[in-house]
This record gives C-alpha cells, sequence and structure tokens, in this order.
C-alpha cells in the first residue's frame, strides 16, 4: 500500500510532538517523533511509505495538497494535537475532496483522550488510533490491504456505519483507555462508533526491532529543519525507552499514548544507534535523548554510559533527566559524552511538588544541581507557573529558587491543560477551564 505519514500544515514551525505543542519563542521545532517510528514500521512491513513534516518544511497547505495528489495515497495517517485539531480535521476534508476513496485515520494525545468527540467533530476521518500507533496503524495498513475487517484492528475507533450522534459534554473525558468493556472483556459500541480492544504495549524487545528514527530522518527529512534551543545545532532527536513510572500529572504522554510501564530499548541496540548517527550522519554535533525520563533507572543509565565508553565513541548527548540523579552517575555521564541534561524543577514549594506528584524534594534538588556543576554537566531548568497551590508568594518562590540553582538555560512554562491528563480532570472539577474548544 501506498501510506503517507503527515504532520499536516498548521502554521510555520508549529511543533505538534513537543509535550507543550506550540511555537516556540526560542525557535524549538521537535522531530514528528511518533510518525517516525510509525512509518519505520510500515517500511518494515513493505509498504510505500512517505513522511511528510508539513510545520517543520514550511510547507503551505496547497503544497502538502498537491504532494498528495501526486502520491494518491492509499492511506493517510494524520498526527493531530489539541492545540491544532480544528485545523487538522479541515485538512482530513480537503484531503478526502481530493481523494474521497482514501482511509484517514488520526493519531495523538488528543484522539486518545477524546475518541468519540474527534470522529463526531472531524467527519471526513474514517478512524483514530488510541495510545501507541505504531502497531495499531501496522495493523490497520494490513487490513486495509486485505480487505479484511476492522473489528480486529486492537487499538482502533472508527465508525460502524451508523450515523454519529454529536451527544457528549464538553467538558468531560472520553479516554478509551483502561475503560470497562474496552480494555476488558469486548469491545465497546455506541453512538455509531465501536473501539475495538487496547493494544498491548509495545515490548522493549519490540522497540529494538524497529528501525533506527535517525535513519528515518535521514531519508524522509531535512535535518536541518530541526532545532532545539539548548542543544548543539544540527541536532537529532532519539527515544531509547517508552512510558514513565512516574505519575506527574500534567505531563500528558504517558497519561495517554507512552504510558507508566516503562519498556526499553536495550544497551547494545541504544549505542548501535549512537554508532549509526556517527557514521551516517557527521554533520550532527548533539544526540537529544527525549524520553519522558532516560535516567529513571539508574542502573541502566550507568549501563549505556559504560558501553559508550567502551566502544571509545566520540558523541555528545542531551537528554531528559530528573532532579534526583547523584555524582557518580552524573559523573559518568560526562565521561560518556553527556553535554546537558534537560531537567524539570517545576516549583520551589516542596506542597505543589507534591500535588503534582512530582517524587523530588526540593533538599534534593539543591544537591542535584551542586553536583551537576562539580561534574560538569550543564543544565537546561524547567519551570512551572499555575500548578495546584499555586500563589504569588510560591511563584515569587519558584523565581528565586531558579536564581539560587543558577542552571545554564531555563524556562518559564504556565501550566497547559490536555485532554487525558489529570491536570485536566482538576481544572474541569473546579471550574478553571474558560473553553474546550
Amino acid at each position: 500500500m501506498k501510506v503517507l505519514t503527515l504532520n499536516p500544515p498548521f502554521v510555520a514551525k508549529f511543533t505538534r510532538s513537543s509535550r507543550s505543542p506550540a511555537i516556540s519563542k526560542g525557535g524549538c521545532v521537535y522531530y514528528p517523533l511518533w510518525l517516525t517510528f510509525t512509518t519505520g514500521v510500515l517500511e518494515q512491513e513493505g509498504h510505500n511509505v512517505k513522511l511528510v513534516d508539513a510545520p517543520a518544511a514550511s510547507l503551505s497547505h496547497e503544497e502538502v495538497y498537491e504532494m498528495v495528489g501526486d502520491f494518491r495515497p492509499d492511506l493517510v495517517v494524520l498526527d493531530t494535537v489539541t492545540a491544532s485539531f480544528n485545523n487538522d480535521k479541515k485538512v482530513a476534508e480537503d484531503i478526502k475532496k481530493i481523494l474521497p476513496e482514501t482511509f484517514i485515520a488520526m493519531v495523538g494525545t488528543h484522539v486518545t483522550a477524546l475518541p468519540d468527540r474527534s470522529l463526531i467533530e472531524a467527519p471526513a476521518v474514517d478512524a483514530v488510533v488510541r495510545g501507541e500507533q505504531d502497531f495499531i496503524v501496522r495493523d490497520l495498513a494490513k487490513a486495509l490491504a486485505n480487505g479484511k475487517d476492522l473489528s480486529k484492528v486492537r487499538g482502533l475507533s472508527y465508525r460502524n456505519g451508523e450515523k454519529p450522534q454529536a451527544k457528549y459534554k464538553m467538558n468531560v473525558l472520553e479516554n478509551a483507555r483502561g475503560s470497562p468493556g474496552i480494555a476488558g472483556t469486548g469491545s465497546k459500541e455506541g453512538n455509531g462508533i465501536k473501539h475495538n480492544l487496547d493494544m498491548p504495549w509495545i515490548t522493549g524487545e519490540e522497540l529494538d526491532k524497529m528501525k533506527f528514527s535517525s535513519e528515518v530522518y535521514s531519508r524522509h527529512l531535512n535535518i536541518e529543519d530541526y532545532f532545539y534551543p539548548s542543544v548543539l545545532y544540527p541536532e537529532v532527536t532519539i527515544i531509547t525507552s517508552r512510558g514513565c513510572y512516574y505519575r506527574c500529572t500534567f505531563c500528558k504522554f504517558p497519561q495517554t499514548i507512552t504510558g507508566h510501564e516503562g519498556r526499553t530499548r536495550s544497551v547494545e541496540n541504544i549505542v548501535n544507534e549512537f554508532q549509526w548517527i556517527t557514521d551516517n550522519l557527521p554533520q550532527v554535533k548533539d544526540i537529544m535523548i527525549e524520553d519522558d525520563t532516560m535516567t529513571q533507572d539508574r542502573k541502566r543509565i550507568m549501563q549505556i554510559c559504560d558501553e559508550i565508553k567502551n566502544r571509545h565513541l566520540n558523541v555528545t548527548w542531551t537528554c531528559n533527566a530528573r532532579a534526583d540523579l547523584d555524582y557518580d552517575v552524573l559523573k559518568n555521564m560526562k565521561q560518556a559524552g553527556c553535554r546537558e541534561v534537560c531537567v524539570g524543577f517545576e516549583s520551589a514549594s516542596q506542597e505543589i511538588l507534591n500535588n503534582i506528584r512530582k517524587g523530588t524534594k526540593v533538599e534534593k534538588i539543591r544537591q542535584f544541581a551542586k553536583d551537576t556543576k562539580k561534574a560538569g554537566v550543564l543544565v537546561h531548568g524547567c519551570f512551572m507557573l499555575g500548578n495546584m497551590g499555586e500563589t504569588k508568594e510560591t511563584i515569587k518562590q519558584t523565581i528565586d529558587f531558579a536564581k539560587e540553582l543558577d542552571p545554564d538555560t531555563a524556562q518559564f512554562f504556565p501550566l497547559m491543560l490536555y485532554p487525558g491528563t489529570e491536570a485536566y480532570k482538576w481544572a474541569d472539577q473546579h471550574g478553571f477551564l474558560t473553553s474546550t474548544n
């Protein structure tokens, strides 16, 4: 089959695959991480796949539609997020006008959290994918190619032939994952929409068998289109694990598409990708590891560092980290080429850290800041304003705390509410949502 994996046109340089989809004043443009893995899986299945990242390449709607008409895909996999959903459903409508018989599936955090609402509001979309999309899209493409019933494609929500009725509370979450009758004994059907059983989480062994995301980038994308302000340029972004053990109330990926069950690639497989990048993309100056938290397993991060050193790889890398690493780990990371850690400090208030289930202690954060400087590892500090329990006084404490910690670079974000997260539920229950559009 011909498959188009599309990060649809919206506003130039808009990033959908970031934890806070937006246009960054710092110029940050993320790689289309999840579409990239899906593209690789589809290619391994023998499909003719084209990955297009319209915002990163500054492609207009018209340019994308012209490409769609030329390529004529049988299946379009359309990435979407809450902020761009109204635009993305219009893109689906326009593609349907060009190719009425093409099957369109939406993927991402928004449709995972709101599968019914998404299908009702986007009539040109034939199905939405709930959760980790890689194998669900693989099975969907196989079913379409062989003319098989979609009811066996786990993780898929689609129209069952009846006309959906637009009856739903605008502020109620519909997240199918884990709901009785969906993840349980059978599929859920109603309102003209059918929800198949959930797809099991992809295992670490299965992650090892996937194509390197860096390899997929090299064939489909221009790596110079991507930029992370605190990371050396040009860079590539990879993922070494899926899922996060921690329960931060605001973080959308673990609560929607990746889960809290940590699954990791093998140490050998990870370092093999480092080697592949070194050998095949010599212009790359930094590798950004965009795991929810690469360092959540102390033993594993030490093994990765040891393997890099054993192979004598001259590689520079950056990763997301928690503020609970000890000096010995940081020292080993530095020796293995780690230039910087991106750390969610969030708040100076222990009460707020507890409210958002961050799982960190203020005094440990202070020690971590000292240890990073001692180890020579740069720190990009992330701070949040507006979490549960926030006051003007705690905001001032956080600003003063940021100055005290003295990270090399920093970002300050308001709490951003996304369907599917505990933070969204909290805001909804307390009447803080001014809009659900």
